[in-house]
């Protein structure tokens, strides 16, 4: 093993925090995106959690924690400037209750409870990050940081549920805030296609090497 690798699905928004920062930091690593309802082998044989993303180090250490692979791209560069400042309760708390309402207001099929009320839930969170916003230009002070990476994946897909709805909602900063963030070159990179790896592929680097 020549590089790093790192079992990542495009949409899943934990593999999108941690490609985040393996780009922020300028960390290589093989990329194997995954099909999730044919997951690879090799990549259930290292994690038994079964989920992206999963960082197999070069000494055969595994990471499979999002964060986790966030503070590992961060100790790896020697640049940790961009990890601070952080808010590891906002982020828990992005994790926990947060997530759990918009599993069940994006998965609606899959749960019993009206989406509503778990939409309604979300909202109030969307608020804290909004009047947040209303302070300062990232979460944690003017600049982005690994509070705003850690959470921006999960807004955007709480968005992309019902762009309509999300739209109307009266929560200008937040919206400007993700609004920023899907146009820049940074989103940009860290959502490249790439097909399902195959055990006989070539390996794909990322972040992509320039061809200049």
């Amino acid at each position: 093993m020549t590089a790093p690798i790192l079992y990542s699905f495009r949409r899943c928004p934990f593999a999108m925090r941690a490609r985040l920062a393996l780009l922020i930091a300028g960390v290589e690593v093989e990329l194997r995106e995954v099909a999730l309802r044919a997951k690879p082998a090799a990549m259930l044989a290292v994690s038994a959690k079964a989920t992206v993303p999963v960082l197999v180090l070069t000494d055969g250490r595994v990471i499979d924690e999002s964060l986790d692979i966030m503070r590992w791209a961060s100790a790896e560069s020697g640049n940790a400037g961009w990890m601070t400042p952080d808010d590891a309760a906002l982020v828990a708390d992005n994790d926990g209750a947060f997530k759990h309402h918009l599993d069940r207001y994006k998965y609606a099929d899959r749960y019993p409870d009206d989406p509503t009320d778990h939409r309604a839930e979300a909202n109030r969170f969307l608020q804290r990050l909004d009047a947040r916003l209303g302070r300062s230009a990232a979460l944690a002070g003017e600049r982005l940081s690994t509070v705003d990476l850690a959470i921006l994946p999960f807004v955007r897909q709480f968005a992309e549920t019902d762009r309509k709805y999300f739209d109307a909602l009266p929560i200008a900063d937040l919206q400007r805030w993700l609004t920023d963030f899907l146009s820049s070159p940074l989103f940009a990179r860290a959502m490249v296609r790439f097909a399902p790896w195959q055990p006989d592929h070539p390996a794909i680097m990322f972040p992509a090497r320039s061809s200049g």
